[in-house]
């Protein structure tokens, strides 16, 4: 099924049949952590009268069509209501492959658990008109900064390839307490991460995360604490890292004793119904340059995104 709304559509595989598709759709949207208290019965047969209930082969299906196990069904989810994101996304390049933004901080890059509608794929799709625009790389829900779109099937493996090999050079800058770490430290180590888990560890074990300190510079405090209330003196640290784990930047600035202003994980996990859109981790994403697969030309990309703060839609 085509893209719809910005949405791609939901495949589940039914685990044991045979049932007919009613029932197995109405377990799988009764059981969805995070749903709509418009999605009832009403809605459910809404997708059956629409053709919106389908195989893999585009077969329609009727709400009494029975299916077997290991069957695949393709339908629209319903999105649970989600607190919008007071943020633009500028747009900072385009061209007839790619569409680069600016990414503001909590919103995710592409639908997950209870982030759908805010993410920037949905946003920007809506925002374009460009219903097969996907992101090459990813950014932290809670990270700022540059975040690559592909405009088209047919070059998006080229650019996903490009970033999954590491062969994009990528730079980020952060908001910490000021401290004596050296610019040119090399941070080190392993990081796990366990799903469902907030929070990543460094673990003993070979190692899988690299992390280039290339400059710390000091800074005014008073935007900062405009927003986040009375600070220690702040310098802005400039990362480069050479590989990509969850939470890397995060982590290794909080092992070096410096962790991120705003960062609502590292040290103290906040709790969920704490967070306010106000205040923003300064991570941004600022600066990323690579070799076009397709032309072989260096492209290079910058953020225009302010450190201290961003332009809210909704004041």
């Amino acid at each position: 099924m085509p893209i719809k709304d910005g949405l791609n559509p939901t495949r589940v595989r039914v685990p044991a049949g045979p049932i007919t598709a009613w029932a197995f759709l109405e377990e799988v949207i009764t059981a969805q952590r995070h749903r709509s208290p418009l999605d009832d019965a009403a809605a459910l047969q809404a997708r059956f009268d629409n053709n919106e209930v389908v195989l893999r082969d585009q077969t329609v299906l009727r709400s009494d069509t029975l299916l077997s196990t290991d069957t695949d069904v393709f339908f629209y989810r319903m999105p649970a209501p989600e607190t919008p994101v007071p943020y633009d996304i500028p747009i900072i390049y385009e061209d007839e492959h790619l569409l680069v933004v600016d990414k503001p901080p909590f919103m995710a890059t592409m639908p997950r658990a209870k982030h759908i509608v805010q993410t920037a794929t949905v946003q920007m799709r809506r925002k374009t008109g460009i219903d097969e625009l996907t992101p090459a790389h990813r950014l932290d829900r809670l990270t700022s900064g540059i975040l690559v779109f592909t405009k088209t099937k047919d070059v998006r493996g080229a650019y996903q390839t490009l970033f999954a090999e590491r062969r994009v050079q990528k730079t980020y800058e952060a908001i910490a307490p000021l401290s004596d770490v050296a610019a040119g430290t090399v941070w080190e180590s392993r990081i796990e991460k366990t799903p469902g888990e907030i929070q990543g560890r460094i673990v003993d074990g070979p190692v899988n995360a690299i992390t280039i300190l290339a400059d710390v510079t000091a800074v005014d405090n008073t935007g900062y604490e405009n927003i986040h209330g009375k600070q220690p003196p702040l310098a802005r640290y400039t990362l480069k890292p050479k590989t990509g784990k969850t939470h890397q930047l995060r982590l290794h600035m909080w092992q070096a004793g410096v962790p991120i202003l705003g960062d609502p994980v590292y040290p103290v996990i906040y709790p969920a119904d704490a967070e306010d859109m106000r205040v923003p981790m300064h991570l941004t994403a600022t600066h990323i340059a690579f070799t076009d697969p397709l032309s072989g030309k260096p492209r290079e990309f910058s953020s225009n995104l302010p450190l201290v703060a961003h332009n809210f839609l909704h004041p």
